[in-house]
């Protein structure tokens, strides 16, 4: 328990945080979700067309520090990666 002002206010703030935090690692992984539903189900254009605001969504949530700019960086070259690999692979077929 608490037991400055001081306190009491920062407990109030950290919830308030966590719940800030939470609500965007929950958009943090439905952007993810919704990209390898894209890749895996073969639809590299709806992929190639959402790739801007994913890339868009990801360095958001970075920006704020609930992922790393690292980690962001490398999840968006990744999946660029594959949906190039992907249309090879439909060109080739």
């Amino acid at each position: 328990m608490p037991n400055t002002q001081s306190a009491i206010r920062r407990t109030e703030r950290t919830k308030v945080q966590t719940s800030v935090n939470k609500s965007r690692k929950g958009k943090y992984k439905s952007a993810i979700k919704q990209m390898y539903n894209y890749i895996d189900s073969g639809k590299v254009k709806e992929a190639k067309n959402y790739l801007p605001k994913f890339h868009s969504q990801l360095m958001k949530i970075a920006k704020t520090g609930v992922i790393s700019k690292k980690t962001a960086s490398r999840k968006i070259s990744r999946i660029t990666k594959k949906i190039q690999n992907q249309k090879k692979e439909s060109i080739k077929s």
